[in-house]
């Protein structure tokens, strides 16, 4: 059964995030060193929690893989990943594996 990792940058008072570093060298990194796992991946930068409202996220993103297998293999090359977060964000990201619905 596939699963999904999303990781989530929450915005707070104090928090900063830099897009172009995250969107071209960390994804970068995902793909170079997880990318053999992934089936599929989209990355949503927050800009909007509805209408006149302010986004929560910075950005969140999510990674389809085929089964726990597969993100299991991805987590275990993912050292070099995790190492960049500091280089883009002081924010600690948050996590959520889920079930894919057929």
């Amino acid at each position: 059964m596939p699963v999904t990792l999303q990781v989530l940058y929450p915005i707070a008072e104090g928090t900063h995030f830099d897009d172009a570093y995250y969107a071209t060298t960390h994804m970068g990194l995902v793909g170079e060193h997880m990318g053999a796992y992934i089936q599929n991946k989209v990355v949503a930068k927050g800009i909007a929690g509805g209408p006149d409202t302010a986004p929560a996220f910075h950005a969140i993103a999510t990674m389809v893989f085929a089964d726990q297998a597969a993100l299991d293999a991805a987590m275990a090359a993912s050292g070099p990943v995790l190492a960049d977060i500091p280089k883009f964000t002081n924010v600690a990201p948050q996590i959520l594996i889920g079930q894919v619905y057929d």
